[in-house]
């Protein structure tokens, strides 16, 4: 009787143990979508399909971007095939990130659903949502939020990086106003339905550039990252506009979730157009990255003991001297950064470079790397671009053979980057069109 007793406290105490580890994540017992935590998600079902955006938008061919849908189910007959196409009803939308109406956030609401992907067109200012639930393989147009309705509520455009919110809303971040300036930026704010509700942002605290942003609800912060000016990355780089001030080397801290400005971080040179933005997904750490694109820095955040947030420099990638190009040294042009769930593993793409790095950050302070692999870029063998050594000789990356459909892809550039909560990373050949060039 004893032993049964003992079982059976036993048995209790474990039920009491996951349900406390569930409230202190501030998430109620899994009704919603997503996890209640990232160890949870860590032990989640592999991913059987991927959603990819496929860009014409610059190209000349007259097409419509789509997104695609990938069989990623190794069991699948149609493995690492695209099994679908949804190609969008309009030209020239240049879709770029994507995010969800429903995700972790919401875990605790049983109303909730992940079901419509959220995909904003950078170029046009156009917001489709995708109905991704009535044939997952072969997901169809929900809804269109047309620029217009967006520029006469809110005077945004150019919309970026796109977060569901726990209360349902959807927040955007957009890069500029109607002319391309950098005035107009700011966040965009849209209801469970994609109705446009406003800015998000106070008044007169909006950001001088935006790019990507992330929050950290424990510590009631949101962190955006700023590229530049619509009028100046829209005509192709060029190094002058650095020079004249049309890109960003900031970091704007706003209180979470009332969207007042606390705190300007300036990056300096070291921080020259600062990019992807990530938190570590512990939700009680107070630190995250940002890669700095031109600068080839990884600039670690974070909260100091009087509650302003500051910054160091933790990963420098040398600029290469090159030949053939049009500058004599190449950045490595950080473009696309992810967090392992477990906040052991940063993973960052140089793009111009072509290599994707791995560190280990158990020491966020100095992150040490551990791994690297050579998949595309400027600088492989058979490009014109060779890299010049101290000693003289010349050199280029040596990389596997990619098969791909079209003949006119050159060179491959890695901009975007996902690892599943299985661990599997995928890794996106896309980049912004006006920039493929460089």
């Amino acid at each position: 009787m004893a032993s049964v007793i003992t079982n059976a406290t036993s048995t209790l105490q474990s039920l009491v143990d996951k349900v406390e580890e569930r409230f202190e994540n501030q998430c109620c017992i899994g009704v919603g979508p997503g996890y209640a935590s990232p160890k949870e998600a860590m032990r989640g079902p592999r991913e059987a399909l991927l959603y990819v955006t496929a860009v014409y938008t610059g190209t000349g061919r007259g097409k419509p971007d789509y997104l695609a849908t990938v069989d990623v189910d190794p069991t699948s007959p149609t493995y690492s095939k695209v099994v679908h196409r949804l190609p969008v009803p309009h030209l020239d939308d240049e879709l770029h990130h994507s995010g969800w109406n429903a995700c972790s956030s919401c875990h605790g609401d049983a109303s909730a659903q992940r079901r419509y992907l959220i995909l904003p067109s950078l170029v046009s200012g156009r917001i489709y949502a995708i109905d991704t639930a009535k044939d997952p393989r072969a997901p169809v147009i929900y809804k269109v939020v047309e620029p217009e309705t967006i520029l006469s509520k809110t005077g945004l455009a150019y919309p970026h990086t796109a977060h569901c919110l726990a209360s349902g809303d959807i927040l955007i971040s957009c890069l500029g106003g109607k002319d391309g300036n950098a005035g107009g930026t700011g966040f965009l704010l849209l209801d469970s339905d994609l109705n446009v509700k406003g800015r998000w942002e106070k008044p007169g605290d909006s950001p001088k550039f935006g790019y990507d942003f992330w929050y950290q609800p424990q510590h009631k912060t949101m962190i955006s990252s700023s590229w530049g000016a619509p009028a100046a990355f829209t005509k192709g780089f060029n190094p002058q506009h650095v020079v004249e001030g049309l890109y960003g080397k900031h970091l704007f801290v706003y209180s979470w979730p009332d969207g007042t400005l606390k705190q300007t971080i300036d990056l300096g040179n070291e921080g020259l157009i600062p990019l992807e933005v990530r938190f570590l997904h512990d939700p009680s750490k107070d630190t995250g990255y940002v890669g700095c694109a031109l600068s080839g820095n990884m600039v670690r955040f974070f909260k100091t003991t009087d509650g302003s947030w500051d910054h160091e420099v933790v990963i420098s990638v040398p600029s290469l001297k090159v030949q053939n190009w049009v500058l004599p040294e190449m950045p490595g042009l950080i473009t696309d950064l992810l967090i392992s769930l477990d906040d052991r593993y940063l993973y960052f793409v140089n793009w111009l470079h072509g290599d994707i790095r791995q560190y280990n950050i158990e020491d966020p302070k100095k992150p040490v790397l551990v791994g690297q692999v050579w998949v595309g870029g400027l600088i492989r063998k058979g490009s014109k671009v060779t890299v010049e050594k101290e000693n003289g000789q010349q050199w280029q990356s040596d990389i596997p053979d990619v098969q791909v459909r079209s003949p006119s892809l050159h060179h491959i550039h890695i901009m975007h980057a996902d690892i599943h909560i299985q661990r599997h990373a995928y890794m996106h050949i896309l980049a912004y069109t006006h920039w493929v060039s460089v």
